[in-house]
């Protein structure tokens, strides 16, 4: 797969659970993070965005997990974006071990923008976003 956009992180103690593994909601911050650090590398600030009246939102999440990750492991998260319909777009995300590059988790999360009034609608920067592919 041809990804559009790629970050590295190591795990932090705090964020495994009992079992010695990280927590499984933990994974989502790893996806958002990914994601904003995503649109900061197109010129897009989220939390300007935001302020703009423009909220990015996630409507669904599908996560598939492979295997776990542990602390101190170093990992990266790839991410492309897609349209998906006229008012839909989806972040296909992959989590890698590194440096093996070992699949620990698949994630497809689909998403749209609202205006002020909280009405689903796609911002011009967006749509340009779609057209880089």
């Amino acid at each position: 797969m041809q990804y559009a956009h790629e970050i590295e992180f190591k795990v932090r103690d705090y964020e495994c659970d009992m079992q010695s593994v990280v927590n499984n909601a933990v994974y989502q911050n790893y996806l958002e993070h990914a994601r904003h650090e995503f649109l900061r590398s197109r010129g897009i600030d989220f939390a300007e965005v935001t302020a703009q009246g423009i909220n990015l939102v996630v409507i669904r999440a599908q996560l598939d997990y492979h295997r776990s990750l542990v602390s101190g492991n170093a990992f990266c998260v790839r991410s492309l974006l897609r349209r998906t319909s006229k008012l839909r777009f989806e972040f296909q995300q992959d989590i890698f071990l590194l440096p093996d590059e070992t699949l620990m988790l698949g994630a497809i999360i689909t998403g749209t923008s609202l205006n002020q009034q909280g009405r689903p609608f796609i911002p011009q920067w967006l749509q340009d976003l779609f057209s880089e592919d």
